[in-house]
């Protein structure tokens, strides 16, 4: 579909509880907002129970030019999978809290910013993983981050704050694992404090977790964070926050498009993919679908393009 087909059945998949921001009047303001733009919006909201199949079936029986997740990474993986290798195309609107995809593709933050891609935006076609079964259009984590992601997701407080928080009272205790590693390119065996696979960036928490690396090249990378002392940490978080994970001794990355992870001695393990915990049986076989999703993405600016 190219640029400038009008985009005039639109669907809004909500999800009522991500993030810290109030969506009650959000399905009247976007009504009004569709219609003085001559477009029709309809509104599937998400409860937490067979929502995959419930949208897919709702897909089946209606006829849509772009559905938006309109929530967070949970709901963005969840409206990513229900389009998966169809020629629909998913807008996002960021309402979560960390919104990691949506950085990644450069769409604004901001709703009021976001919502522009209703009109204005091109289509980019990007790669999706399948992560021990598991649909991911992110990224997946083993290891502490996994851990930390878990004890996020069950608590009653979201943003960043909450996350940090977790993350300093797991740290002292936690004990990392061993894994083998073999993907079409070579094999490593090792501990490692966090094992990320990654087919984008950076985190919703802005950490940068395999720069320089794209969306849509057919290939995904292995970043590995080796055990380190704590007088290493906070160099290693600067790094992480600065574009420059490969700066450092205690990481590495891995490309390749297909890898089986194991933890010798283990048959599961806990695992985050696109923001949410999972326990995954091991070993995890991964795979890369390439240019399987069609996104809505800002139109760049000229100065962009040079």
């Amino acid at each position: 579909m190219p640029p400038s087909t009008i985009l005039r059945q639109l669907l809004f998949v909500l999800n009522p509880v991500s993030g810290d921001i109030d969506k009650g009047d959000l399905e009247e303001e976007l009504t009004a907002f569709c219609t003085e733009r001559g477009r029709t919006a309809a509104f599937f909201y998400t409860t937490g129970e067979d929502d995959l199949d419930k949208l897919r079936a709702h897909l089946a029986d209606h006829s849509y030019d772009a559905v938006f997740a309109a929530g967070g990474d949970g709901t963005v993986k969840l409206v990513a999978e229900a389009l998966l290798g169809s020629d629909l195309l998913l807008g996002i609107l960021p309402l979560g809290s960390g919104n990691g995809l949506s950085k990644d593709l450069g769409i604004p933050q901001d709703l009021e910013a976001a919502r522009q891609l209703i009109w204005d935006y091109q289509v980019r076609e990007i790669d999706t993983m399948e992560v021990g079964g598991h649909f991911s259009a992110h990224l997946a984590d083993l290891g502490f981050n996994a851990l930390v992601v878990e004890r996020f997701c069950s608590g009653d407080t979201r943003g960043p704050g909450a996350y940090i928080r977790i993350a300093m009272q797991e740290y002292m205790n936690y004990e990392p694992c061993t894994y083998r590693i073999e993907t079409d390119r070579e094999t490593y065996e090792g501990p490692a404090f966090m094992l990320t696979i990654a087919n984008a960036n950076t985190f919703g928490s802005n950490v940068v977790i395999n720069p320089d690396s794209d969306l849509d090249d057919g290939e995904f990378e292995v970043c590995l964070i080796e055990p380190f002392p704590v007088t290493a940490g906070i160099g290693i978080l600067y790094q992480l926050y600065t574009n420059a994970f490969d700066a450092s001794t205690y990481t590495r990355r891995m490309r390749c498009r297909r890898a089986s992870i194991s933890v010798p001695g283990q048959q599961q393990v806990l695992a985050q993919v696109d923001g949410e915990p999972i326990e995954l049986t091991l070993p995890i076989e991964v795979v890369i679908h390439p240019r399987s999703l069609r996104v809505l993405t800002p139109v760049p600016q000229p100065e962009e393009q040079e």
